[in-house]
């Protein structure tokens, strides 16, 4: 029998159970379930990563955390990492790069983001985590319904493929997530107060305008609102 119509059962249970779950209920239970050295926070230490990642911390600051340095970060999401790794005291942050090959074969000049986006993402960040969660059985990431688009309805635990795929924060609204981060006195992301609501790479994210949603900023212009981590599509690989 196929692991992946078990992970679908699993996940659905596991949602049915977790459904008014608060984010630290819900990070325990991925521990239970998985197992702490299978399950892993990918954080992408942005504008709203400081809450999932110091929740993780509390429940257990061994969890694994996978990063993603595609090469186009701001200098102050790397900075941004380090003081938020050293100041919730995690202990096994994991920084993934994309292929070396990849880069030199597809995006020699740097210019992909701009030509082809949905490529220039895949092997900048698809390719690179589903690599690093090839060792685990599950995932934690920092996704909420109020950033609307796609993620509007999603579920609170979903089947990834033959992972199980935690999203602690879907029920949080965005007053609720700042009077969190208020309570725990996290710092912001360095970017946040220069008008960034959502950050990721560079030559893709932009200031937020004033009633424009959280995610407005990123991929400015075009069709394009994710990077491809949280849908499913062919690898060209």
């Amino acid at each position: 029998m196929s692991a992946v119509p078990s992970v679908q059962s699993s996940a659905a249970a596991l949602d049915r159970a977790l459904v008014d779950a608060s984010p630290v209920e819900i990070v325990a239970a991925a521990v239970r379930e998985v197992g702490r050295e299978r399950l892993a926070v990918v954080s992408s230490f942005g504008a709203e990563s400081a809450a999932l990642l110091a929740i993780a911390a509390e429940v257990d600051p061994a969890i694994p955390v996978v990063f993603l340095d595609t090469g186009w970060l701001f200098a102050e999401t790397l900075a941004y990492r380090d003081a938020l790794t050293s100041r919730l005291g995690l202990t096994d942050v994991r920084t993934i790069h994309p292929r070396a090959e990849a880069l030199a074969r597809e995006d020699e000049n740097r210019e992909l983001w701009f030509s082809d986006p949905d490529r220039c993402c895949h092997i900048r960040k698809v390719e690179p985590l589903a690599r690093a969660l090839a060792p685990f059985d599950g995932w934690i990431n920092g996704r909420k319904r109020f950033q609307g688009g796609d993620r509007a309805a999603m579920a609170v635990v979903e089947a990834d493929g033959a992972r199980l795929k935690f999203n602690p924060l879907a029920n949080v609204s965005q007053d609720e997530l700042k009077a969190l981060v208020a309570v725990m006195n996290l710092p912001p992301h360095p970017l946040v107060a220069s008008g960034f609501a959502s950050i990721g790479c560079m030559p893709c994210t932009s200031r937020t305008r004033p009633g424009e949603d959280a995610r407005a900023g990123r991929w400015r212009g075009r069709s394009k609102t994710e990077c491809g981590i949280h849908v499913a599509a062919p690898s060209r690989d």
